[in-house]
């Protein structure tokens, strides 16, 4: 794996830490909310007035508190679950992994073979109805060939196995991976810039693919504020305000001009 790959590996590793502790937590609370009430028989009311009144009224207050707590932990448990899961089959292309260019190729590619492939069903279609004896030569899997015969056209827009809509979708799907390829191919050849805005230090750092704000002191809160707002994080491992670089950083350069435009 690379570095991209070994970050996503380590995120989702720390999901499934945190989903298994809260587990843990919320078992141990749960068992601790029966402990409470343990000696209490099952039923028992509280005896107003009793010497036992504030040690039930107690006892129960405290089994209630540690059932809620294990619900809560649970919950948090079922969150970094789905964290773990969705990071794991996330099979998007981030623009941090280092093989992105690569990826987006195949990714292409293998586009470019479907659209191929479906065509090839349409095509094959056509020549079946009229000639069903055709389709025994067609250059076709036999699961393609099935549904060619298989196919009853319900409207007269889709009278071939492959809705045009599909084709449209699957070609625009192409187009638009292809000009991100073009993006990305042209930020690889980019290099690190540093400026300033408003007497603040920006570095766009294409190593890491973020665009940093470094600050002398900590900013006013409305500062923060803005930087929130326009995508930016506090990066504390780095001590800067950053936000991922896209479109060859003009998006992220713009939006740190807007945010530290009060400050010039």
């Amino acid at each position: 794996m690379n570095d991209y790959e070994e970050r996503k590996q380590a995120r989702i590793d720390r999901y499934r830490e945190l989903a298994e502790k809260n587990r843990c937590k919320a078992d141990t609370l749960y068992d601790e909310s029966g402990a409470a009430v343990a000696g209490i028989p099952f039923g028992q009311p509280i005896l107003v007035g009793h010497h036992s009144e504030k040690r039930h009224r107690n006892a129960l207050e405290r089994s209630h508190r540690k059932m809620g707590q294990s619900i809560e932990a649970q919950k948090k448990a079922e969150y970094y679950e789905a964290k773990a899961a969705s990071a794991e089959s996330n099979r998007a292309i981030s623009s941090d992994d280092p093989e992105a260019v690569t990826k987006l190729r195949e990714k292409i590619a293998g586009a470019e073979e479907l659209q191929a492939r479906m065509k090839a069903v349409n095509a094959a279609h056509r020549k079946y109805r009229k000639d069903p004896a055709s389709l025994d030569t067609a250059e076709l899997t036999d699961r393609e060939k099935e549904l060619i015969r298989s196919y009853e056209p319900r409207y007269s827009w889709e009278p071939h196995p492959i809705a045009p809509y599909q084709l449209q979708n699957n070609n625009a799907n192409i187009r638009r991976m292809k000009q991100r390829l073009a993006d990305l191919e042209a930020q690889q050849g980019r290099q690190t810039a540093e400026y300033e805005i408003g007497g603040v230090r920006v570095v766009e750092n294409v190593e890491v693919n973020r665009l940093q704000i470094f600050f002398d002191a900590k900013p006013a809160p409305e500062v923060r504020q803005r930087l929130k707002a326009r995508g930016f994080r506090w990066a504390r491992s780095i001590g800067a305000w950053q936000r991922q670089l896209n479109t060859l950083g003009e998006n992220a350069r713009y939006w740190a001009g807007r945010a530290l435009e009060e400050e010039s």
